[in-house]
């Protein structure tokens, strides 16, 4: 039994991502838990290179939760008072110490604005693909989205928010975004599973700038036409930039990162977050 149920959790996933069902039930945690068990997916994610943040410039702190466990997140604060928030939303590796780097850089960065890296996970840290399989599979719809209102709840109603994110953090970033409502004012989606519901897409209050990789197989270019074909449809703005990549071409941490290409994105996204957050 147990053989047969590994098997169906192998079923190609960029059929299941290419669907064009619109059924609530299809949530992104999901499709992105099919994702976790595809044998080829997980292939496009070596092991992160050991990295240990030296003097970290932000603090880890935990918040409520209308499910009752608390949420984690860490936090860089902005020199001076802002009612600018940025979300970023980590890879299936979880809330490791590249992604709080990369939270320290756009708080470098943009200057006037309140960093929160959010962790998905609970604390929990994959350094291996075994693992990073078993938490990204094991991550709930529910969960996330407990996790994310909390945190909007944290920042406060008078705040606007930016969200970036990358891999199952891309996807999150566009989630968050529709979780936000009218707060939102930029999300930034890198190669994350779109949403697939053109009545949720209907409900998006902001831009959307997605960073995709045309080598990827499974967010792929059949994919992001499709997402584009639905944000249209919902009437909302996506702008695409497309990469001679694969997936994960921007993280650091991957032995295979493309410098060239990261570097160009990472500018696109910055230029196009500060503009939206002015």
């Amino acid at each position: 039994m147990k053989k047969i149920i590994f098997t169906l959790l192998l079923v190609s996933s960029t059929a299941i991502a290419q669907s064009q069902t619109t059924c609530c039930s299809v949530t992104v945690s999901s499709q992105n838990a099919i994702l976790a068990m595809n044998n080829q997916f997980a292939s496009k994610h070596d092991v992160p290179e050991p990295f240990k943040l030296e003097a970290p410039k932000g603090e880890n702190f935990s918040f409520a939760t209308k499910e009752g466990l608390n949420g984690l997140a860490y936090f860089i604060k902005s020199l001076k008072p802002t009612n600018k928030v940025l979300f970023v939303f980590h890879e299936w590796w979880g809330l490791n110490d590249y992604i709080k780097q990369e939270a320290e850089i756009f708080a470098a960065e943009m200057g006037d604005v309140d960093v929160y890296a959010i962790d998905l996970y609970d604390g929990q840290v994959a350094s291996d693909v075994p693992t990073a399989q078993k938490l990204m599979y094991g991550l709930k719809q529910e969960r996330a989205s407990a996790i994310v209102n909390g945190i909007i709840a944290i920042v406060g109603a008078d705040k606007s928010i930016a969200t970036i994110g990358w891999c199952m953090g891309g996807a999150w970033s566009l989630q968050s975004t529709l979780l936000e409502a009218k707060q939102a004012k930029a999300c930034v989606m890198y190669y994350g599973m779109p949403e697939k519901s053109v009545e949720r897409l209907k409900t998006l209050n902001c831009e959307v700038l997605g960073i995709f990789a045309k080598q990827d197989q499974f967010i792929n270019a059949e994919l992001v036409k499709t997402f584009e074909a639905n944000i249209k449809t919902a009437n909302k703005k996506l702008t695409v930039y497309n990469y001679e990549a694969d997936h994960a071409f921007a993280n650091p941490s991957n032995p295979k990162h493309n410098k060239e290409f990261a570097a160009d994105a990472h500018a696109k996204a910055l230029k196009f977050l500060i503009e939206k957050l002015k």
